[in-house]
């Protein structure tokens, strides 16, 4: 980034591996410095300060190395307290402490790096903190320190945040604290010391669209500061679950071919992760896809070979409990996919589930062709052919399948046209509800729009989802994310918690959109393993004019740039490969087409050197059976491509107002028609008057009357006159009481509670959500609303803050829905009644 100057003068370890207790002067890490050289112009678009760095022979065996780089900005709590504080953001720090306070400093984006200061004269104790958002960061327990702030480690004159064994945390941000001052002292040195796994960008994406361009750096960026020395990483902030997540190492897998050409690493991650699957079902099969494409990318037959056992056995399991319900324990954080572990084995994630077992049986059949198992081919290609053939006994197979269920189907090549028009109508159009909460499972459902040769409304998802973290300040992809948290929370804010935990900011399963962008947009994809043969397919839709990039492959580089403005595009095919390559088309008409200088198209092939067939459809002009060699092409467009009318967000439900007014008198404001006032009576004890129109109203994960949940249960005052406390009736009388739901943090992914409330009929109706933060504990709260029964988002997010004094969210909907309320900050998340009116 523009300002992050690196530091390579850290001091060099001496005799390999250095334990704590022999760390005896200052600046020693753990880590060599970095041992490449820059290497061309930076790539602006890019949040890596290493994009245009190269090292020499990078490999899977390398171990991780070290950069240090110093702050874009800095500001101060208490300004007086610090003279020269913004010499911090130079080469030579020197800023004198002269009272309490503390130094903020943003380094630009996140980093996998711990944080450190130098000081000659330092007495007295301070902290230090560090997060991937704009304030320290807190996390789940579970975590070796779950609030990220803490006494550093003094090694001479360096002091470091030490919060796990491995060092390193997801880092934007770092924080020092003076919170007891007895005499002036300096800060002499400041460095973020990162550390990265040698790996240099051999493939590249640029496009019309700056933000595609960003996405793809980005998406390449989280991937590599993730890959750690034997296998790739899913997570930067340490909250416990840093394993290698067989699943998430899908996409991030994907987006390191296309990105880095790092085949040998890829390798090793799936030979590492062959024999776990982290309990999740699905995840296996993930594995599997992954396999096959590894090895459509590489050809590297003796890692299938090695592998083809284990990969037959998970195909085999799936097909053994493919008609029953499996545990799969994990779907997606979604809603519509059960949220996570709160109920993976809801109906959309079975049937999504099925489809993907049918897409593995089928992915890896086609791998067996070309490895040459024919065998194992007919073996895996019968399985898919066999289940489809009984779904399709049923005409409305798909008749009750979401998004996710009818984005696997349409992978796995299960339905025909009228049966995807009908699903593209019911879930594919609507722009709120084709996003995913996570971009891991929005990978795949770009892939399918992709599938159904739906690009525009691919393009406009990708810029709502991943554009959209971009937009909120991201440098890296996040765990979850809905484009409405823009519209209520501030740049780098501390995004809501959830059924996820803690939010991680810089999680590399939501790279793949790197790859699609490759695949799908610049369109370079390969058709038989190793690109051997492979297409250059650009799907340009109605927004994009111009596309740039390459792609490593075992035979070279392939480098492919369409403009259809200009007209001018170029190709080069690798020694020993053959292509396929499309002329887009966009909608206009293609009055002729010259390669290097010589016309082969006026409506019709005329035949030239190095082009042996060519052909068209609606889509593209085909040039076939292209040789090796550097094609430079000049297409004459005619007519105009007509603009892609973008859709709007619409959501059903109805935000009537937030009252900050009411406090506990609802009497004769709200509740007409019925209230629940949270451990009203005693603790699991609700005071409730339900309307005539509502079945039951159940907390948390479990969705029937009478159900114990899992949420929280406070009673927190029990007779008095607080007019923040609810009165009993409408009455409005004291004295009252006032109890809560309260999500149970600091357990994993129990930041997240559910309010359901079942309708007898279709009814317009209003809910009003009283919160109040009783006892002072600074909390901040967001609210998702949702159809019970679709699971669909039906509102946009909101936030509550600033609640000591109680306030109302109140919605307006017609049929069953749901709540869900996260905590943001704060001790946990609260609610302490529900009114109908």
């Amino acid at each position: 980034m523009a300002g992050n100057t690196l530091n390579t003068a850290l001091c060099d370890i001496e005799g390999g591996e250095v334990k704590k207790d022999s760390l005896k002067r200052t600046n020693i890490e753990p880590y060599p410095n970095i041992s490449g050289s820059y290497y061309g112009p930076k790539i602006p678009v890019s949040p890596d300060p290493l994009v245009n760095y190269r090292w020499e022979n990078p490999k899977a065996s390398d171990r991780l190395e070290i950069y240090a780089i110093k702050p874009v900005e800095v500001k101060a709590v208490n300004p007086l307290s610090f003279h020269n504080i913004q010499s911090i953001t130079s080469d030579k720090p020197d800023v004198t402490v002269k009272g309490n306070g503390s130094i903020m400093m943003d380094f630009g984006q996140v980093n996998a790096a711990w944080l450190e200061i130098d000081s000659p004269d330092l007495k007295d104790s301070i902290q230090m903190s560090i997060s991937e958002y704009n304030e320290p960061a807190i996390l789940n327990k579970g975590a070796q320190n779950r609030i990220k702030t803490k006494a550093p480690v003094k090694y001479g004159n360096t002091y470091r945040l030490e919060l796990n064994r491995d060092l390193y945390e997801g880092v934007r941000y770092g924080w020092i604290h003076i919170n007891r001052f007895s005499k002036e002292w300096h800060i002499t040195g400041l460095r973020l010391v990162c550390q990265i796994k040698p790996t240099n960008y051999n493939g590249s994406f640029s496009c019309s669209d700056t933000m595609l361009s960003r996405i793809w750096y980005t998406g390449a960026y989280v991937v590599k500061l993730n890959l750690l020395k034997d296998y790739f990483g899913a997570i930067l902030m340490e909250r416990s679950d840093r394993n290698s997540w067989t699943g998430d190492a899908h996409p991030a897998q994907a987006a390191s071919m296309v990105a880095f050409g790092n085949f040998d690493i890829v390798k090793k991650n799936i030979e590492y992760t062959s024999t776990q699957n982290n309990g999740i079902a699905s995840y296996s099969l993930l594995w599997v896809l992954s396999l096959a494409d590894y090895y459509n990318y590489s050809r590297d037959t003796a890692t299938l070979g090695k592998l083809l056992l284990n990969a037959c056995g998970k195909l085999d399991a799936a097909y053994n409990h493919y008609g029953t319900n499996p545990k799969l324990r994990f779907s997606g954080w979604d809603e519509r996919l059960g949220a996570g572990f709160e109920n993976s084995e809801c109906t959309e994630s079975q049937n999504a589930y099925k489809m993907l077992s049918i897409r593995a049986w089928r992915e890896f059949a086609k791998a067996m062709e070309f490895y040459g198992r024919n065998d194992l081919a007919r073996k895996y290609r019968a399985f898919a052919e066999a289940k489809v053939a009984e779904l399709k006994r049923n005409n409305n197979w798909y008749s009750g399948f979401g998004l996710h269920a009818a984005s696997e189907a349409v992978n796995a090549g299960v339905t025909n046209k009228p049966e995807e028009k009908v699903l593209f109508t019911n879930e594919f159009t609507d722009r709120v509800n084709r996003l995913s909460y996570s971009p891991f499972n929005e990978y795949f459902i770009i892939q399918s729009m992709a599938r159904m040769g739906k690009y525009d409304e691919a393009i406009n998802s990708i810029r709502d989802c991943w554009g959209g973290q971009i937009n909120y300040g991201g440098t890296t992809f996040f765990e979850v994310y809905r484009p409405s948290w823009n519209k209520v929370l501030g740049i780098n804010d501390a995004p809501p918690n959830n059924q996820c935990g803690y939010t991680s900011m810089a999680h590399p399963w939501g790279a793949g959109v790197t790859k699609w962008l490759s695949e799908e947009i610049l369109g370079i994809k390969p058709t038989t393993p190793g690109f051997k043969t492979f297409d250059v397919l650009p799907h340009l839709g109605r927004t994009i004019t111009n596309v740039k990039g390459k792609v490593l492959t075992p035979l070279g580089e392939i480098l492919a740039d369409f403009d259809v403005l200009t007209g001018k595009c170029e190709v080069t095919v690798p020694p020993g490969a053959i292509a396929r390559i499309g002329i887009p088309k966009v909608e206009k008409s293609i009055e002729s087409i010259e390669i290097n200088g010589k016309k082969i198209w006026d409506g019709k092939f005329i035949k030239a050197t190095g082009i042996e067939r060519l052909s068209d459809d609606a889509q593209f002009v085909y040039l076939s059976d292209v040789y090796p060699g550097t094609y430079n092409i000049s297409v004459v467009y005619k007519g105009i491509t007509p603009k892609y009318l973008e859709p709007e967000f619409l959501y059903p439900a109805e935000f009537i107002k937030l009252d900050s007014l009411t406090k506990g008198n609802w009497g004769g404001i709200y509740g007409s028609r019925g209230y629940v006032l949270c451990n009203y009576n005693a603790v699991k004890n609700d005071l409730r008057h339900l309307p005539s129109f509502v079945t039951y109203v159940a907390y948390c994960h479990d969705a029937k009357p009478g159900g114990a949940g899992t949420n929280g249960n406070q009673r927190w005052a029990f007779g008095v006159n607080d007019p923040r406390a609810l009165s009993a009736s409408p009455a409005n009388n004291f004295p009252r009481n006032i109890g809560c739901i309260y999500t149970q943090d600091p357990l994993p992914t129990m930041q997240s509670m559910t309010v359901d409330i079942e309708l007898t009929e279709e009814k317009s109706y209003q809910a009003a959500l009283y919160f109040v933060d009783w006892d002072h504990k600074d909390r901040r709260t967001s609210i998702e609303v949702f159809d019970l029964k679709s699971k669909k988002l039906i509102a946009p997010v909101k936030i509550i803050r600033d609640y000591e004094n109680g306030k109302y969210l109140v919605f307006k909907y017609n049929k069953s829905i749901r709540f869900r309320i996260d905590q943001i900050r704060g001790e946990n998340a609260v609610l302490s009644g529900i009114f109908f009116d």
